[in-house]
């Protein structure tokens, strides 16, 4: 079929909710996370009319006066794109789902829409407030992930959201789900990663480019991470956690759930030491992660972007045992300031790794061997 555009319908729909957006928040105490997804369920007479009866027919007739060149005229000035439930490329993790959205709207082009399938995309979730541990495990599992092909799905949010995004980057693709527009990078403290991941990833929201985010929008926008993956898994989380939310949402929608555990003293772990205690699969890191989606004894595909043969020179200089940058250049014939900017792009691509003391050493990822075929 043509490429996914979204049918007009859909796309109101997702006009609909955008323009709600305060009118939902007025009406939702959603500490539990349960009350925005049964919201969503409901038609769009009932919606409008659950949380804004007074203004319902202006609302209604708004949405009725809404033509389709109006709103594709605003996904194209966003550089975003459309896509619905109607359509072959509509993810199959959302089309079944009750309360899953009716259209979805996209920005960035690492990945196709067609491409997030149950059987090739992990969820990783978190707490926002996270710790060392937790951060290093959650950018080891989206690295690993990554790695082996799958997409990495996760919120952007600040914390272990941002950490399993990163590590996926360093390694293959992520796709980030928003509360708020696709086009409006949230919380803007993560507005390079945002850029990083329009760059070489997806981003997705259920309303359209400008919508604000609200309380309500996290619960809502994780019941789409919840169902798009085959698996979620938790890396840390408190008590009365929205991660936690995500995970009874990824059971209900009969998905595998896993935690990471933690130590038991510890706030940060109470929440996934509760999960493993109630049957989670344990996660220690993305081998564990890649067992349970593609089998045991699964292999991640370590392997990193395509380099050429002056950045291979180099890995070989410092796999021989050149630390420094000197020492490095003096080995390559190379001057040493241009050797300098080239190991930095190289740890970027996480080849190398810097030592506080300026030497660098090798990662255990592989320089890819030829020109990948995505």
């Amino acid at each position: 079929m043509n490429s996914p555009a979204g049918c007009p319908d859909c796309l109101r729909r997702s006009w609909l909710i955008g323009r709600l957006g305060p009118w939902i928040q007025n009406v939702v105490d959603d500490r539990d996370g349960r009350r925005t997804p049964e919201l969503l369920r409901l038609g769009r007479e009932q919606l409008v009319e659950a949380v804004a009866s007074k203004r319902a027919d202006e609302f209604l007739t708004w949405n009725d006066d809404l033509s389709e060149g109006e709103m594709r005229a605003a996904l194209a000035d966003a550089g975003c794109w459309a896509c619905c439930r109607h359509e072959d490329d509509f993810p199959e993790g959302l089309r079944d789902g009750a309360d899953a959205p009716a259209a979805l709207i996209y920005k960035g082009r690492g990945v196709k829409p067609g491409d997030l399938a149950l059987g090739n995309s992990v969820t990783v979730v978190g707490a926002r407030r996270a710790t060392g541990y937790g951060l290093e495990v959650a950018a080891t599992i989206g690295r690993d992930v990554a790695a082996s092909g799958l997409n990495v799905v996760s919120g952007m949010a600040l914390g272990i959201d941002g950490a399993a995004h990163r590590g996926a980057l360093e390694r293959g693709r992520t796709v980030a789900v928003l509360g708020c527009g696709p086009d409006r990078p949230y919380p803007a403290t993560h507005t390079r990663l945002y850029r990083q991941i329009l760059e070489r990833g997806l981003v997705i929201s259920e309303v359209p480019p400008g919508a604000d985010a609200w309380r309500w929008s996290f619960p809502a926008r994780n019941r789409i991470m919840a169902a798009l993956s085959a698996m979620t898994v938790v890396v840390e989380a408190a008590w009365r956690s929205g991660s936690l939310i995500t995970a009874e949402m990824a059971y209900d929608a009969g998905r595998d759930v896993g935690a990471v555990p933690g130590p038991v003293t510890a706030g940060a772990a109470a929440g996934t030491n509760e999960l493993i205690a109630s049957g989670a699969a344990v996660i220690r890191g993305g081998q564990d992660v890649l067992d349970r989606m593609l089998g045991a004894g699964a292999v991640s595909r370590l392997f990193g972007p395509e380099i050429d043969a002056s950045a291979v020179e180099l890995l070989e200089a410092v796999e021989a045992g050149y630390g420094t940058v000197d020492e490095i250049a003096m080995a390559v014939d190379r001057d040493p300031a241009r050797v300098a900017g080239e190991l930095a792009r190289l740890e970027i691509a996480g080849y190398l790794r810097a030592a506080p003391t300026g030497s660098w050493s090798r990662t255990s990822l592989a320089a890819y061997p030829s020109p990948r075929d995505d």
